[in-house]
């Protein structure tokens, strides 16, 4: 036992009145192993009963990151203390410092301030499906200073909590598990409406993804200049991917239209030349061809 003591108490480092003992490494391992089995505990609990409740695993992830982040704090606080660093002094002592670091590092601040409002907010969640500067993103970790997501690409999107925060952001996710989406078509005039509109809910009613498909709607919605304007409208939970869906359909549609004899027109245009504008540039042309000779 005592050999245990001395060991424990034998010097490893010393820094003017700091001094780093074994049991002091000791000491910060088991604050940190003490931690880890906590959050695992804290975790395995609250994603138990969330189960059991049949509450949205999405809101367990938000209130467990707040407790994480907590606790870490906490853990934080004792291994300066084990250390023999006073957290008041550390604080007091440099007061001007940080407000320098604040300074310099006040982007940083408001990603981690807008970090803690996302996850305490819960108005966007994991695997939510979001529009953010154009491009479409499916949320998959919400951290404290950054967020990550997945565009349609594939490709990952590291992005700053505060750009979520301060700027519009469109949540496909946040009412319901379905949105719904439009295609629009336009065909020759002289053709049939209510075939077309009939071949447009038709072709849409024909796809898997599609939900609700009593809901489906053609409208013819525009006389445009070189065509009848339609749209075919529906709902569907296949919010990441629907560029593919809005494919397959418009390929459906192109095939139902080519076999009722239903042409999709292209712009044209007519140039009409007066006659003394003709006239000019024929005598230009003339003298053009007299002069080379």
């Amino acid at each position: 036992m005592e050999k245990l003591n001395n060991l424990l108490n034998s010097e490893l480092i010393s820094i003017g009145e700091y001094h780093i003992r074994v049991y002091t490494l000791v000491s910060l391992l088991l604050i940190y192993i003490l931690t880890k089995v906590i959050l695992w505990a804290i975790k395995a609990a609250i994603f138990r009963k969330y189960r059991f409740a049949k509450i949205d695993n999405r809101n367990t992830y938000a209130l467990f990151q707040i407790i994480k982040y907590v606790i870490w704090v906490i853990a934080a606080s004792f291994i300066l203390q084990t250390i023999g660093i006073r957290i008041t002094v550390l604080i007091a002592g440099s007061a001007a410092l940080l407000v320098g670091v604040g300074l310099g590092l006040q982007h940083t601040f408001n990603d981690i301030v807008s970090g803690i409002i996302l996850l305490s907010e819960r108005s966007i969640r994991i695997n939510d499906v979001l529009e953010i500067d154009g491009d479409v993103i499916k949320m998959q970790n919400i951290g404290l200073r950054t967020s990550r997501g997945l565009n349609r690409d594939d490709i990952s999107i590291i992005i700053p909590n505060s750009l979520i925060t301060t700027n519009k952001v469109i949540n496909w996710s946040h009412q319901s598990e379905k949105t719904r989406f439009r295609i629009d078509v336009g065909v020759a005039y002289g053709s049939d409406v209510d075939l077309v509109i009939k071949i447009l809910r038709d072709s849409a009613f024909e796809h898997p993804d599609i939900d609700d498909k009593d809901s489906i709607e053609g409208r013819l919605v525009d006389f445009g200049n070189s065509s009848l304007a339609f749209q075919v409208l529906f709902f569907s939970t296949n919010i990441f991917r629907i560029n593919k869906v809005k494919s397959d359909i418009r390929r459906i549609i192109n095939k139902k239209f080519a076999e009722n004899k239903i042409t999709i027109p292209f712009p044209q245009m007519d140039l009409h030349f007066k006659s003394n504008e003709a006239e000019i540039f024929s005598k230009n042309r003339n003298d053009a061809s007299f002069t080379n000779g």
